[in-house]
């Protein structure tokens, strides 16, 4: 078996699994960074700042390790592809936002596990969940559910486009690991398809933050900047993690993990923003971790 046939179904190792519970981590503070300066910075700026940012310090890093930024190596098309996806997903989740409800948001932008393990039985036949990783998957999902509570049927159609706006999000989301996973992405450095997604986010979400009027009226705070500061270097950076874990692992168990974001996120709102905590939080983790043990158990 080759190499890159053998990563369609390498279940996570120790060292990766810690890997990628820390960049569940910081993916999960980041949701009460954008809170934190959205009253300087409207979110769809601050995605572009923090999006040209981190393509500099990229460029930069390539530059530092020798790495070839315009090499005929054909990444050319997926890549343009996977920063479409990307800016799509942006573009959908913040504007999705003003339509539906935060905990409605979460929920259907976590369908993307699902969306990936659908994917990945077709494009990867030897990366097929069994009874048991399914059964994992729909557990860690129910601890969504647990934590965010039970949507109510949309009331309004605005409601309900917000919902269709976070669910092709999802959709984005998943499609964007699965371009990555089968196309020529999966032969160059993490740093090339992360520049690849932030060189397009850029363009579009800039565009997006002018077709809808952002400003930024006054010079932002010390908050505010350092939350950008935050989502730029740590969040940047842990995203060129997540695409070199995406190369070598099954993608399927490794949505998974995506799971514990989104509780990280609870987590970091009560300790940021002194958001409450509820009982029904300890139990929607216990499913959770317990969701990802039979998601990664052996088949």
């Amino acid at each position: 078996m080759s190499e890159v046939s053998a990563s369609h179904t390498r279940p996570l190792d120790a060292a990766s699994m810690v890997l990628v519970v820390f960049i569940c981590l910081t993916w999960g503070f980041n949701q009460p960074a954008i809170k934190l300066a959205i009253h300087d910075v409207p979110p769809l700026t601050q995605c572009a700042i923090r999006s040209s940012l981190a393509t500099l310090i990229v460029l930069g890093l390539m530059r530092l390790r020798g790495l070839p930024i315009a090499a005929r190596d054909g990444t050319l098309v997926p890549g343009l592809m996977a920063g479409l996806l990307f800016g799509v997903e942006f573009l959908l989740i913040y504007r999705g936002l003003l339509y539906t409800t935060a905990s409605r948001a979460v929920l259907f932008i976590y369908l993307a596990p699902f969306f990936v393990v659908i994917g990945a039985r077709w494009l990867f036949p030897g990366d097929r969940f069994g009874l048991k990783q399914w059964l994992g998957l729909l557990m860690a999902f129910l601890g969504m559910v647990v934590a965010f509570g039970v949507p109510a049927p949309a009331t309004e159609p605005n409601q309900l486009l917000g919902d269709v706006m976070m669910a092709f999000a999802a959709l984005g989301w998943a499609a964007t690991t699965l371009i990555i996973k089968s196309s020529a992405l999966a032969r160059v450095s993490p740093e090339k398809t992360l520049l690849y997604q932030l060189v397009v986010c850029v363009v579009m979400v800039t565009l997006g933050a002018l077709v809808f009027g952002e400003r930024i009226v006054a010079m932002p705070s010390a908050v505010a900047l350092g939350s950008l500061a935050y989502q730029t270097i740590v969040v940047g950076t842990t995203f060129s993690l997540w695409f070199a874990l995406i190369v070598k692992f099954s993608a399927s168990r490794l949505s998974a993990f995506t799971f514990l974001t989104p509780l990280f996120g609870v987590a970091a709102g009560h300790l940021v923003l002194g958001e409450p905590l509820t009982p029904a939080f300890a139990v929607a983790v216990l499913l959770v971790a317990a969701g990802l043990i039979l998601v990664n158990r052996p088949k």
